[in-house]
């Protein structure tokens, strides 16, 4: 690092959980956000603010103005522009010393398998089952840590796959593909406004763990967090050997 570096880190080199060396992966790493809204407009400026060196965005959505009353790497001037353009945007005002890619496009199995190689660590910030599977057999595929969050209404979720662990669950094993589970949204359902930035830090917190490698990670764990009730629950969760994604005949 220089000297730059030092000073602008410099709340992290003091930990020694981190330190000189935490920090210099931090620099090297690369992280891929799927998803600029709710989440992802917490969890990414977080990344970008504590040095990891390279962050991708990926989403396909365009900014609205009832996008506002939560995803707060927007504004009021970028409606209607793109979203991974917008976050970009903020990110590079907040950390000039940092690459920051964007891809305006919905997440797909090609696309994956063209950017998991050269990614660290995968924060899935999306809405839907069928991406979020999506997302997760690809980790699997490329052994990608994973960390996922969702949020609607008051209550949250946050857990970590790491498909490099053998111990570890996939998302499949705790949401089977195979069940139909009921998609709903905020546009539908609504949602409080800091729980997704309650569950978007906390994803962002996970990531950096995991990239500097210290503390107990979310592996084999689920938090849920209710804003209405400000209760923390934590449950633990198996890999399933019979699993579609990440069982023993695949």
């Amino acid at each position: 690092m220089n000297d730059e570096q030092l000073l602008r880190y410099s709340r992290h080199l003091l930990l020694e959980e981190i330190d000189v060396g935490g920090q210099e992966k931090l620099l090297e790493s690369h992280a891929l956000v799927i998803g600029a809204g709710g989440l992802g407009s917490a969890a990414a400026p977080y990344l970008a603010a504590a040095g990891i060196g390279h962050i991708t965005l990926l989403d396909h959505d365009q900014v609205e103005l009832t996008n506002l009353q939560r995803q707060i790497m927007h504004t009021e001037q970028n409606v209607g522009k793109s979203k991974v353009d917008s976050g970009k945007a903020f990110l590079q005002k907040l950390n000039s010393g940092i690459h920051i890619e964007t891809i305006e496009a919905k997440a797909t199995s090609s696309l994956l398998d063209e950017l998991l190689p050269s990614v660290d660590v995968v924060l899935d910030c999306t809405d839907n089952f069928a991406t979020r599977h999506l997302i997760n057999a690809g980790c699997v595929n490329h052994q990608t840590p994973l960390v996922s969050g969702s949020a609607l209404r008051f209550d949250g979720q946050i857990s970590v796959f790491d498909p490099r662990n053998s111990t570890s669950p996939c998302y499949a094993c705790v949401f089977s593909p195979d069940e139909n589970f009921e998609e709903v949204s905020c546009s539908s359902m609504g949602i409080f406004s800091p729980l997704v930035g309650i569950v978007g830090a906390m994803q962002a917190a996970q990531a950096i763990q995991v990239l500097a490698g210290f503390g107990e990670v979310l592996i084999g764990r689920m938090l849920l967090w209710n804003a209405r009730t400000t209760q923390v629950d934590e449950f633990k969760i198996s890999r399933n050997p019979e699993c579609s994604v990440c069982g023993k005949a695949h």
